[in-house]
Order: C-alpha cells, then structure tokens, then sequence
C-alpha cells in the first residue's frame, strides 16, 4: 500500500506550479479558481489509478455506484485546497471564512507547557490548521513532511513562506533524525503535526475498520507518541466549500501508554479509535478524502512487531 502511493507521481511540474502561483498572486482567487474545472477534467482524463482510486472511495462511502461528475467534484475539491495553500501560506487566513471547533480544549492543551502532538489525516487541507499557530504565535507549529514525494509544490509553498519551510521536519529522513526532532520541539513546549492514515515504505501497519472493510494504518505515530509523552490531539481541517473552512481538535488521550507486552492490543485499540474519527468526517464531508489510491489494498502486513522502530512515523 505505501509503496503504491509513494510511487505516483506528482501532479504537475514545476513551470505549471509558478503558472499558478503567479495566476494566483496577480490575479486573485477569483479568477484562479475558474481554473480548477479545466484542471480537475483534465486529471480525470489522464489519471487513471487517482481515478479509479476515487471512484473506489466514493462507492464506499455513498453505498452506491457514482458518476463521472462526482468523480470530477472529489478531484475538484483536492485541486481546490492546494490552490488556498498559496493564499493561506502568501497571505495567512484574511481571505478565508475559518470555523474553529475544539479552540479552547486546544489552547487549555497548549498551557500545560508539556508540549503538543497533532495528529491528522489527508482529509481536507492541513495547510488551514496553520491558522491556529496564527492565533498563538508565542507556540511554534512543526509539522512533519515528507518533502521528497513532491519537491515542486515543497520548492513552491517554501517559496511563498520560508518561515514554514524551515519549521517543516523532513519525514524523508532517517528515523533516528525525525524521533530528536520531534522530541526537541515538544520539550520546548511547541506544537508537532503528523498526518497518520498513511504508512511509509516499509512501514508496519495495523488494521482497522474503515467504511466497512479492513484497512491498513501505520503504527509509527503511536509508537511516536508513547516515545514522546505528550498529549495527543486530533485535528481536521475540513473544507467546506468556497472559502469556508472548519478546524476541529478532538482530545485523543493526555498521554499515549503502549506496554510492551500488550503492544498489539493497545495499538490496535489506538487505531481503531482514530479510524472511527476519520470515518466520522468522512461522513461530515465525503470529498474532503484525499487518498487517492487502492487505500483497502491487502498486501500490508501486520508482521514483525518484535522490531519496530518507534521512530518511523511520518506523513
């Protein structure tokens, strides 16, 4: 499974990336966003795996065969979050409509002092929950990237705020690197942010249900936050169309206790509570789902626990 998104390739290439950008920045949002509809077809018509992977999804969660159109919405909706990311990164949150749920249970969080683990999924636009480090700018956001699945848009969105390109933890390095990252950043009090529905090649994974089959979670962002000791949040920045956003924090556990000789149990356990969250605002927003490949592929293993590396969470 993780081996199948990693090897698809990036949409776009550099030149058409600063086409938009510069569309964008010069000309508005507005006219930016006329756009999409040609960009969205376009994909539709020439990527067949993102296509079908859609299709796949959309079936699953709607119960029912689904149309070309919706297909083409589902990929509209992705191509419209990271055309906002140059706005929300060039010109912060001021052109957008930002709904927070959960602010006050993450700022009493916050105040504890310990340090923060933000845990999301590629559901709706992670860029937006940035607007929260806004609000609090005495506590530093890090979030962990792989900058190598795409160096375009990292080149772009570094560009457009070097501030945020410097603050990103690079998942794309050696474990050893990210796991005293990580721990530096929260032991000065900051906020670390991981996306956790997605496994890294060679990662191990768990299973738990999702939209009404098995599917397969990495168990690294676990590990990670019982290595850490801090407390974990879940967050969500659902697009909601136009330029309406809604940011939710939802608490998952003060403090993440896996014990060696229950590991699986309490892995499991973990998983199958963040899949039921990711179900749920599936559910709230259907095409905010941004996982565009075989997510119920069977071929990831549950096997070799007995040497897990907690540092191989990533997003």
């Amino acid at each position: 499974m993780s081996a199948q998104w990693r090897q698809q390739r990036e949409g776009g290439g550099r030149f058409s990336l600063w086409l938009i950008r510069f569309i964008s920045l010069h000309f508005g949002r507005g006219f930016a966003r006329l756009w999409l509809h040609p960009i969205a077809l376009y994909y539709f018509l020439r990527r067949g795996p993102e296509r079908r992977a859609s299709r796949q999804y959309l079936e699953r969660i709607t119960g029912m065969p689904v149309s070309h159109a919706q297909v083409i919405h589902h990929i509209h909706c992705f191509a419209a979050t990271l055309l906002d990311r140059i706005f929300l990164l060039a010109r912060g949150d001021r052109d957008f409509e930002i709904e927070v749920e959960g602010l006050e249970l993450l700022h009493e969080t916050i105040d504890r002092g310990k340090g923060l683990l933000l845990v999301g999924s590629h559901q709706g636009s992670f860029e937006a929950l940035r607007a929260v480090s806004q609000r609090r700018p005495d506590v530093p956001l890090r979030v962990v990237l792989d900058k190598q699945k795409t160096p375009a848009m990292t080149k772009l969105l570094e560009a457009l705020a070097p501030q945020v390109g410097a603050s990103v933890i690079d998942a794309s390095r050696d474990g050893t690197s990210i796991t005293l990252a990580m721990a530096e950043a929260t032991s000065r009090g900051e906020m670390v942010a991981l996306l956790a529905d997605r496994a890294r090649p060679g990662e191990h994974c768990r299973h738990a249900q999702f939209l009404g089959r098995s599917a397969p979670f990495p168990i690294g962002p676990w590990l990670m936050a019982s290595v850490l000791k801090v407390p974990v949040v879940l967050c969500f920045g659902l697009y909601m169309g136009g330029n309406r956003y809604k940011l939710i924090f939802e608490t998952m556990a003060d403090r993440v206790e896996i014990p060696r000789a229950l590991r699986a149990h309490a892995l499991d356990q973990l998983i199958s509570r963040y899949a039921q969250r990711l179900e749920h605002y599936a559910h709230v927003a259907p095409y905010n789902w941004f996982n565009f490949y075989d997510f119920w592929h069977d071929d990831a293993a549950d096997a070799g626990m007995d040497h897990i590396q907690p540092s191989s969470a990533g997003a």
